[in-house]
């Protein structure tokens, strides 16, 4: 009965802040969904419907497109290279030869670069790297490195440690422990992560251009801002076809993977 009273009180306690917060963020829906915003909202779906098929722009949106694929993939890499590294001194072992305070440092790390959005990593190494790919790849291999550390770290802690005691008590050092025996049982697994973080990283490589991180990006942020309606449709048609692109791709190599 107590447990009863507990469940009623805390889904009424979320029901009030539910509308409170609907309250205070004072959302106008009439404003949306008032004829003139349907008029205004049809103009501008009307002019992206006419996209820019000029052979100069369409060769200038190839390069692009190769530079954000590019980005997301080499972003991507060097992540799942960070991340193994990271995943060995954050994932706790058996062999009883891990530092405390290396694992507790490593788990900071990879807290701190996922805790730090992508978009935020791209400003500041524009700042220093200056405007181009370079400042977008580095800054998808930042953030990346933390999620996938993580997704690894858990891998890694998940995968059966028969094998690793084995390995650790006829001499073999936890490094070679760690290379021999955990990585191999857990490498489908991680590829399959990285495979789904590259899909989200296209999405992510677009975005990111917006701070003049280069790519398909760029472009959509200097087209949009000069109100070029048929050079900024063309652009989201080739971040859609990229996508798909990609997330066909992924999705081939998952499949195989679990074969």
């Amino acid at each position: 009965m107590h447990w009863r009273c507990s469940v009623c009180w805390g889904i009424a306690a979320a029901c009030v802040v539910v509308v409170l917060s609907f309250w205070t963020l004072d959302l106008q829906l009439y404003r949306l969904f008032s004829l003139e915003s349907a008029q205004r909202m049809g103009r501008f779906i009307g002019e992206l419907l006419t996209p820019n098929t000029t052979p100069d722009f369409l060769i200038r949106l190839g390069e692009a497109s190769l530079e954000t694929l590019a980005m997301s993939f080499v972003g991507t890499f060097l992540a799942a290279l960070a991340g193994i590294l990271l995943a060995y001194f954050s994932a706790k072992r058996n062999d009883g030869q891990q530092s405390l305070m290396t694992m507790r440092l490593a788990r900071f790390l990879l807290n701190f670069l996922r805790s730090v959005p992508d978009l935020m990593w791209a400003a500041l190494l524009v700042i220093g790297a200056g405007l181009g790919p370079m400042a977008g790849t580095l800054a998808l291999a930042l953030h990346t490195s933390g999620v996938l550390g993580r997704l690894f770290t858990e891998a890694a802690e998940n995968a059966p440690a028969q094998e690793s005691h084995t390995l650790f008590i006829t001499g073999a050092s936890p490094s070679q422990c760690f290379l021999y025996s955990t990585l191999p049982s857990i490498l489908p697994q991680l590829v399959s992560y990285s495979l789904y973080r590259w899909e989200n990283n296209i999405r992510a490589a677009a975005v990111l251009g917006v701070v003049g991180a280069g790519g398909l990006g760029q472009m959509l942020s200097f087209h949009m801002s000069l109100f070029q309606m048929e050079e900024t449709s063309s652009v989201l048609m080739a971040i859609i076809l990229l996508v798909i692109l990609v997330d066909s791709v992924s999705y081939v190599f998952r499949n195989a993977l679990t074969r």
